[in-house]
């Protein structure tokens, strides 16, 4: 078997990925194993995880893959801060170290990290937005298809245009820094007091309780449209060397005073901004997803990069753009460009060493349901329960099935650890906690008591796949969570008066209160029986008790902490929120016989 390791890292979420034969094999986010969340540093944890996995070592491999170019990255960067002097020059000044302390020479850090791996062995760069497109394209169910992606910048694309046949990608068109719809998104999200990289979510959750004032002062002053689909930001109102920012003092003035910070209370405006951003989110991407199609002629799309992750203007493209089918990498981030790089090796050339490889496509995807991470066995999950002073039953998974369903249907909130670690920003039943959406008051204890963040932050449903129309008007499956699609009419209950700002949030609208959104939408994941046979069982238990198929969804962590990987991890999760009931592996355990109150950290907790 030959084997292909791809890399991400250095800038945020880090992530590794290897390839057997073209099979994905192992996936793995660095932070997952670093417990830092958005772990950026080189991802040699997530190296080992994989090599484990696989049961090889470095000197099996037959060719490791970089998602970026740093030389090329090295000169925008020496670009953009000099022509910005004198203040550029100071932020390269800062920036220099880093550089060369090992970006550089990522070629010597590869093989420092890889003891063991023959001199032979090539190490390949793609470009950032090659990483991005083979990620879309390669794993796809599809022969050929329409490529979109778009994020912050890479080397200097920030938006770009492909087109996927066979096991090619040709590049069609791109949009360049500092022209960028990533950092305008992120731009909004640190004025309204969220963290880059990591709150773009809570700016997308935040946006259905304001109103869309402020899209024709982003339309007209900060960034233009082409008829082409491409834009153009005003760089008057924007700072992007300011990494923690993005924002200047006239952005500030126009918008109506500085930057919210993140221990202020939420006023009306700051919902107001970010309802009236992700409008003109969801505009371009539309726009940008019609160019595809009319530069490619396909009626398929695939799509990654950070911007991809944006579940609302996703739900549009497929519902409002001329696909019939559109596929989303689950890791659309960066992380997901690891996995890009091994891809491209392997199918492709890449100047030289790359493998060249053809491509049958999977009938679903080749994601594995996006399962590629470790697992824990059923000895090691008591070994360290046992190490911890938990206390626990272990049961067959029929039986523990019936007590988790049981506690579910009791309002129990119940972390849930089982199988394979998913790759990627969502859980998808294997690191979940879980709830009842009937409750219409969980939402807002899941928020505030279980994950410790602001009450106004949705959560998503799982329902089973082959009941999913009569619950959401989705149009086909969504297995990744990635699509946001209107509630079902039939499941819709009318509201008397509409509330005003937050006290939205109280208002009941559905038969599925703790997983409707307030403009009556939710972000969806269907789980079918072939990708996730366990969690389907599960759903399909809580069915046949209380006649709903469908589960609150949502990672299985709290605020600035990554989602858990091990079952220590997920035990002190567990003790240190409200979460009932826990079920890691073959082990059942509850809260009121655990002899702890609280445990220490497992991990390194950043500003959210």
């Amino acid at each position: 078997m030959r084997y292909v390791l791809g890399l991400s890292g250095l800038y945020h979420d880090s992530a590794a990925a290897l390839l057997g034969d073209g099979r994905i094999l192992a996936a793995v986010q660095e932070e997952r194993l670093s417990r830092r969340k958005n772990d950026a540093r080189f991802p040699e944890r997530a190296i080992r995880s994989c090599l484990e996995q696989a049961g090889i070592t470095a000197g099996d491999l037959h060719a490791v893959a970089f998602y970026e170019k740093p030389i090329l990255k090295f000169s925008r960067t020496l670009e953009v801060f000099l022509g910005w002097a004198p203040r550029g020059g100071r932020a390269f000044a800062r920036a220099i170290p880093d550089w060369l302390g090992g970006r550089l020479d990522l070629r010597g850090r590869i093989r420092a990290a890889l003891p063991g791996l023959r001199a032979e062995c090539p190490i390949l760069f793609t470009t950032h937005h090659e990483a991005h497109a083979a990620s879309a394209f390669l794993p796809s169910p599809f022969t050929e298809a329409a490529i979109l992606t778009v994020d912050g910048v890479g080397e200097w694309a920030t938006t770009a245009i492909a087109r996927g046949s066979g096991a090619g990608i040709e590049p069609v068109e791109e949009i360049r820094f500092p022209h960028s719809l990533g950092l305008l998104y992120s731009a909004f999200t640190a004025y309204c007091g969220f963290r880059v990289n990591s709150g773009e979510y809570k700016l997308m959750g935040l946006a259905p309780y304001g109103e869309p004032t402020w899209v024709g002062a982003i339309r007209d002053e900060l960034v233009s449209f082409d008829e082409d689909g491409s834009f153009r930001l005003n760089l008057e109102y924007l700072d992007p060397l300011a990494d923690d920012r993005l924002t200047n003092a006239r952005f500030h003035a126009r918008f109506g005073g500085p930057p919210r910070r993140p221990e202020e209370p939420l006023e009306p405006r700051h919902r107001d901004l970010a309802r009236s951003i992700q409008v003109v989110t969801e505009e371009a991407m539309l726009r940008l997803a019609r160019r595809a199609h009319e530069r490619t002629g396909s009626f398929r799309l695939c799509l990654a990069g950070g911007v991809a992750l944006n579940c609302v203007a996703n739900g549009r493209i497929l519902r409002e753009g001329p696909f019939r089918e559109v596929w989303i990498q689950p890791a659309a981030g960066d992380a997901g460009a690891a996995l890009g790089a091994a891809l491209a090796a392997w199918h492709g050339s890449l100047e030289r060493g790359g493998l060249s490889a053809p491509r049958t496509p999977a009938s679903t995807d080749a994601m594995a349901g996006g399962f590629l991470g470790p697992e824990e066995s059923p000895e090691a999950v008591e070994a360290s329960l046992r190490s911890l002073g938990a206390v626990w039953e272990r049961m067959t998974p029929e039986v523990l099935r019936e007590r988790v369903v049981r506690s579910l249907a009791e309002g129990k909130v119940v972390g849930w650890v089982q199988g394979r670690m998913e790759f990627g920003p969502r859980a998808l039943g294997h690191r979940s906690i879980l709830g009842d959406p009937r409750n219409p008051d969980m939402q807002s204890r899941m928020n505030l008591k279980v994950k410790f963040r602001e009450s106004f932050r949705p959560f998503a449903p799982a329902v089973l796949a082959e009941r999913s129309t009569e619950f959401f008007g989705l149009g086909g499956e969504s297995p990744y969570m990635l699509l946001v699609a209107p509630v079902a009419e039939s499941q819709r209950v009318p509201v008397a008066q509409e509330a005003d700002g937050l006290d939205r949030l109280k208002q009941v609208r559905s038969t599925l209160p703790a997983v409707t959104h307030v403009d009556g939408s939710a972000r969806v994941q269907t789980v079918d029986r072939d990708r996730n046979p366990e969690f389907h069982a599960l759903l399909r238990q809580f069915e046949a008790v209380t006649g709903c198929p469908v589960l609150i969804n949502t990672s299985f962590n709290v605020r600035g902490e990554p989602v858990v990987a091990t079952a220590e991890d997920a035990y002190r999760c567990f003790i240190n929120s409200r979460i009932d009931v826990l079920a890691v592996g073959p082990c059942f355990l509850e809260r009121d016989r655990q002899p702890h109150a609280s445990l220490p950290r497992s991990f390194e907790a950043l500003a959210d």
